[in-house]
């Protein structure tokens, strides 16, 4: 899945898309050990349940599953332990600030590879209220509907 960009996307988080209205988002490094880095590149991680916390001027990441790499042995390290983040401190500042607003909350997006170094898109986000989760449902059937029929009369 290597797109034009050289950015090759490890896993995605849609459930942040549905339940958050992101407005910011930052692409950010991650602590790792190298057999979590071999785990990464097979694709054995997940981001679903996690969530990021920024205090004392670090971003930390906490929920965030990477599968143990099956010929790590004893270098393979806790599945769930938290990760920290890598990023400017003007930027971890700002988003610092940001997060002491009330409903912000930061969430991991994605996680993919460019050229050979893991990275974390993260995004503040605020939540969504039931009706506005039912409006993006319904948005979203409509252009399914309306992509559906152009290319049935296109046939």
């Amino acid at each position: 899945m290597e797109s034009n960009n050289g950015k090759r996307l490890i896993v995605n988080n849609k459930k942040a898309f549905h339940d958050y209205f992101i407005e910011e988002q930052l692409e950010v490094g991650i602590e790792l050990f190298g057999t979590e880095v071999k785990s990464i590149r097979a694709g054995k991680c997940s981001i679903k349940e996690a969530y990021i916390d920024a205090r004392s001027g670090e971003l930390i990441i906490y929920g965030m599953n990477i599968t143990p790499y099956e010929k790590g042995n004893i270098f393979n390290k806790d599945p769930l332990r938290e990760k920290r983040l890598l990023a400017h401190k003007k930027e971890i500042m700002k988003l610092q600030g940001q997060l002491t607003q009330k409903g912000y909350t930061l969430l991991p997006l994605e996680v993919y590879l460019t050229r050979g170094k893991v990275k974390l898109l993260i995004g503040l986000g605020r939540g969504k209220k039931l009706y506005d989760k039912r409006e993006s449902i319904a948005k979203k059937d409509m252009r399914r509907e309306t992509e559906r029929e152009f290319k049935v009369k296109n046939l």
